[in-house]
């Protein structure tokens, strides 16, 4: 499959969420949090591309870890409105609810989170303004690279049943760990080869569940 950034592949990838069964916890026990799938041109200006950041590694939470941009809610805040206001304090991205496409499921993670996320069609040119805070750096993954039949690695977790789920991104040189990776291989199932593949089941490693 080809991956060229433009009105086909936005329909595509509009139409397969949109047949997707979005699975949504209701948990009390868990907080809520809402992280974006940003879909841009890759550098190539070519391609399609997702953003990453990387959070710097003074950060309480997740630091020197690469992550989705997104947040906890706000008290009165949807789910729909924290994406958008994550994305406009973490990169200085104006975009709105009118740039949703669709959702994924909600992900589980080990330290008491219900992620929600939701995937964005950015029309470009899109302007970047990191937050130094929040963002140490961007970086936009080809949307060829997360098609990879390398793509997910499993590695049995030592204190639980389930496997942990990574990701070997070359345009970062790293892996990346669930809870991102997971999103970002259920997005590669549904969005770019229309599959209805769970990803709540795969655990996280130690280091990412702080």
């Amino acid at each position: 499959m080809t991956f060229t950034y433009g009105d086909d592949l936005k329909g595509q990838i509009t139409s397969r969420l949109a047949d997707f069964s979005v699975v949504m916890l209701d948990d009390p026990d868990l907080r809520r949090a809402a992280v974006s799938i940003v879909v841009v041109k890759a550098l190539d200006d070519v391609n399609a591309a997702v953003l990453l950041t990387l959070r710097p590694d003074h950060m309480n939470r997740h630091g020197g870890q690469y992550a989705l941009p997104g947040g906890r809610v706000d008290e009165g805040e949807t789910l729909e409105q924290t994406a958008i206001r994550e994305l406009h304090e973490e990169m200085g991205l104006d975009l709105s609810e009118d740039n949703i496409i669709g959702r994924l499921d909600d992900y589980p993670t080990r330290s008491g989170f219900s992620i929600s996320t939701f995937v964005l069609w950015a029309d470009e040119p899109v302007q970047i303004t990191p937050c130094p805070d929040e963002v140490a750096s961007v970086h936009r993954i080809p949307m060829a690279e997360l098609d990879s039949d390398n793509i997910p690695i499993l590695t049995q977790a030592d204190d639980g049943e389930h496997p942990v789920l990574s990701a070997f991104i070359p345009t970062l040189g790293h892996e990346v760990y669930a809870p991102t990776a997971a999103i970002l291989y259920q997005f590669r199932e549904v969005a770019g080869r229309g599959a209805s593949t769970r990803v709540a089941q795969f655990d996280q490693p130690e280091f990412a569940r702080k």
